[in-house]
């Protein structure tokens, strides 16, 4: 589609709604709605702030997906407001993993290395899955490329997790695991920052206006 994105990558309307667009996102959705379910269970019980910051990361996931494909096929201007949308509430999901962060460093709690690590591993892979299924789509609209950007991020934090394990194990203090939730939350928040102003960039474009598309025709 002629000038529905401000790069040289464009796809099209149908790519954006195609049949595989829609069931890579169902599968990332399921997997990620899956993995909130068992690290925020072994977060708690493993009193690690890094394994919970990663769980309330797959929730953000999960229901970025789910907008995804509310908003496949529909306009272009949908789709930039929709990643606007995610981006706002993937920066909203880095603060709140700092808050909680700090409430672990307040309570100098000591994470148990091994939990973090199984667990951890099983996050990577999981990610690692998301992440090849999302790759052919990562140079498409705001809406697309946010959905790389967060299964990318989560993969990085995931190798985070499983260095803070490792910290926690070798050190026998709760700093690394602490450390790495600060990292995690500065990739939520970074992320949500490219995410937003990709759209803001889309956004600003007139043909994707209403009142663009209007003067075109």
């Amino acid at each position: 589609m002629a000038g529905c994105c401000h790069d040289d990558h464009c796809s099209s309307l149908k790519e954006f709604d195609s049949p595989l667009w829609r069931r890579v996102l169902w599968i990332a959705l399921a997997i990620n709605a899956s993995m909130f379910m068992a690290e925020i269970v072994a977060g708690v019980a493993a009193g690690s702030a890094s394994l919970q910051a990663d769980a309330i990361d797959f929730l953000g996931d999960a229901g970025n997906y789910a907008i995804s494909l509310g908003v496949a096929g529909m306009a272009p201007v949908w789709r930039a407001r929709a990643a606007l949308l995610k981006g706002c509430s993937l920066g909203l999901f880095g603060a709140a993993v700092l808050l909680s962060t700090a409430w672990h460093a307040y309570a100098g709690t000591l994470p148990k290395a091994e939990t973090m690590g199984v667990v951890g591993v099983l996050a990577l892979l999981a990610n690692m899955s998301v992440a090849l299924l999302l790759y052919r789509f990562r140079t498409g609209d705001a809406n697309m490329r946010s959905v790389w950007i967060c299964s990318r991020n989560d993969a990085i934090g995931n190798l985070a997790v499983l260095a803070a394990a490792a910290g926690v194990f070798g050190a026998g203090a709760g700093w690394p695991d602490i450390l790495v939730a600060l990292v995690m939350a500065a990739l939520g928040i970074s992320g949500g920052w490219q995410i937003a102003q990709h759209a803001r960039a889309e956004l600003r474009i007139p043909q994707l206006t209403p009142a663009g598309a209007a003067a075109k025709s």
